[in-house]
């Protein structure tokens, strides 16, 4: 780990760019609610509506509780939380905030691009679901019944024959599934042939999808800031709507168990604890960049910590909310059909959104339709509060490299190009390709630059380093908990989970099916081309460097950069006399500190000698 006497190069920044106590202006949040409200609605999305449940229900029920809960203290509040504080330092995007070291350049690259691929589709399922929301004011739903064309289908819609448990539904299929697969996607039984040209009813959904994007990003954090109060809100008060009526409803609880009930022997299984891990790294979006973005809009001493205590344990509690609501309407969904196979009306990812839950409505006695379009807002309400965060770095990382460029200027041209893209998952065979796109170019790829993350802070940069940012940024210490956990804990945790889901990967698949050579091909690809821009940024440093020996270049390096600094040129004289303060401190410390002595102080923070320097006069006083 980097002893804290390391110093920080001095900034090739000038002061007279700007005012001798200013900085480079930047948008702030016009309050720290804002900022609180923004990332409760960037992490609240729709991974918490259709992946907690069914990976909870899959893996244990309740007793996945229990690892999810240990993998969220040692591994994603360290994470949110060291992201958000690093944005607020240094006031910058991804690539500025990575730049701490110039060999790491390159995660914030791979992040970036990783970024852009979720954002290419993100909009594509917020487009699906403002096409079930427009088709749920129909007077019947129109996934309720079987269109003629459809053979081995049954209607969803609760009929006399829907009720006769005796009713043989064996290799048919519901009305729900076929409307979503057959109808809304069109989708072929394979992509061999191509992926065809996209529905047209489906591209205007995504022009709509991304022409609600730009009004709430316009005008940057001023804009989205005061969006961002409905976007967290409101889906809460759709939700405990939808729980209420779900927990009235006939066989609601035996729903609610399959869900929570224990399965207690998949304690034991270590494909439950990565399944865990992953939950939760993409539940909080932690990895993407998108946090150093809304928190490089604070003021410097804002108070990061309190955020993400609040923003985790909330995210944990809506997942646990959500589930409750799931599975109490699809114990109705049981209820209805007379079955006790949960397996037979559950299904994941956007099959649990656009075919479980409709199908499950259909069934209400009562104005099915007012509880179809409240689902749905809620599906896009939640959607665009994500969206507006993953397009918001990828402008961000562009305006901090070019700050001559108006913000409406790379907002407008962020979601043009977004919308371009997006076309390629609304034709038939987009969902193969979103699938694809999901596994290897961004949920890969960010476990593998997240591991390397916390590696480059922990043991490149060194937490005794971040540790005085932080107490010079926060006005507090940092506690033992976070010194082990990013220190120790988290690292070594994350790299031995990306090195088991390398042993245990398979190759992707849809519909259990597998993809075409070429499209693992593409695949593969995708994953390679975010993974070394690590390696690349960090050949291309040492190149820069390589005047001295190789090993002289490969050390520099890895030194601290000159853009890691508090953009404020007064709060930056202030910090670098602290860190002098704190260097000069520890030389004293370490003269006389024994083994031990020096374990407690890198365990927490504080040494049993460093009163008697302070005070005995050889070194300043505490800044």
């Amino acid at each position: 780990m980097t002893e804290s006497s390391n110093t920080t190069e001095t900034s090739d920044i000038s002061d007279d760019a700007n005012d001798e106590d200013g900085g480079p202006e930047r948008q702030q949040w016009s309050h720290g609610v804002e900022f609180l409200m923004s990332c409760i609605a960037m992490s609240v999305g729709l991974g918490n509506i259709w992946r907690f449940p069914y990976t909870a229900f899959r893996n244990g029920g309740g007793a996945f509780l229990i690892p999810y809960i240990v993998v969220l203290f040692l591994i994603g509040k360290p994470l949110y939380y060291i992201e958000m504080s690093i944005g607020q330092f240094v006031s910058g995007g991804p690539i500025k905030a990575w730049s701490l070291s110039p060999a790491l350049k390159g995660i914030g690259y791979g992040q970036t691009f990783a970024t852009v691929l979720v954002l290419s589709y993100y909009c594509s399922l917020m487009a699906l679901t403002a096409f079930y929301f427009v088709n749920s004011f129909a007077a019947d739903l129109p996934w309720s019944t079987c269109a003629e064309e459809w053979d081995m289908c049954f209607d969803s819609k609760k009929t006399e024959d829907s009720v006769n448990a005796s009713t043989n539904y064996t290799d048919r299929k519901s009305s729900s599934e076929l409307y979503f697969y057959k109808y809304v996607l069109n989708e072929p039984d394979s992509i061999e042939d191509g992926i065809g040209i996209p529905d047209w009813r489906l591209t205007l959904c995504l022009l709509f999808s991304w022409i609600t994007v730009f009004l709430v990003i316009i005008r940057g954090v001023k804009s989205s800031g005061k969006a961002a109060y409905f976007l967290a809100l409101f889906p809460y008060v759709i939700m405990i709507a939808l729980l209420v009526r779900g927990a009235t409803l006939p066989g609601a609880g035996k729903g609610i168990l399959f869900f929570i009930e224990p399965q207690w022997e998949e304690l034991l299984n270590p494909q439950v604890w990565y399944n865990a891990v992953t939950q939760a790294f993409f539940s909080l979006n932690i990895c993407f960049g998108t946090l150093i973005m809304y928190s490089s809009y604070n003021e410097f001493n804002h108070n990061v910590y309190r955020d993400a205590m609040i923003v985790t344990t909330l995210d944990t509690c809506t997942s646990l909310l959500a589930g409750c609501t799931i599975f109490s309407i699809l114990g109705n969904l049981m209820y209805e059909l007379g079955t006790d196979d949960i397996q037979s009306v559950v299904q994941g990812g956007t099959g649990l959104a656009f075919v479980s839950y409709p199908d499950a409505i259909t069934k209400f006695d009562v104005v099915p339709q007012l509880f179809a379009v409240l689902f749905f807002l809620m599906l896009y309400t939640l959607g665009v509060g994500s969206a507006v965060a993953l397009v918001g770095a990828v402008n961000t990382i562009i305006c901090d490299s070019f700050p001559s460029v108006k913000y409406w200027v790379v907002a407008t041209s962020s979601c043009i190009f977004g919308f371009l893209v997006g076309l390629v998952y609304v034709t038939p065979g987009g969902q193969y390709v979103l699938t694809l796109v999901d596994f290897y170019g961004a949920n890969f790829t960010v476990f593998i630059l997240g591991t390397i993350e916390m590696i480059g802070i922990a043991w490149v940069y060194g937490v005794d380093n971040l540790a005085e940012d932080l107490e010079f940024m926060l006005g507090k210490k940092l506690g033992i908990y976070w010194r082990l956990c990013w220190g120790f804990i988290t690292p070594v945790l994350m790299l031995v989970i990306l090195v088991y889901s390398i042993a245990i990967m398979q190759p992707e698949t849809y519909h259990d099916e597998p993809f075409p050579t070429s499209a693992y091909g593409a695949g593969w690809f995708l994953l390679a081309f975010g993974v070394l821009q690590l390696p690349l940024w960090g050949l291309f440093v040492i190149f820069k460097k390589r005047d001295g020996s190789l090993l002289e270049a490969i050390k520099s390096a890895f030194q601290h950069s000159e853009l890691w600094r508090p953009m404020n040129n007064k709060t930056y004289k202030e910090w670098k006399e602290f860190k002098e303060t704190r260097r000069r401190e520890l030389e004293l410390i370490m003269r006389d500190e024994t083994l031990w002595q020096k374990v407690v102080r890198k365990v927490t923070g504080n040494s049993p000698l460093r009163s008697r320097v302070t005070q005995s006069g050889d070194a300043p006083d505490k800044f």
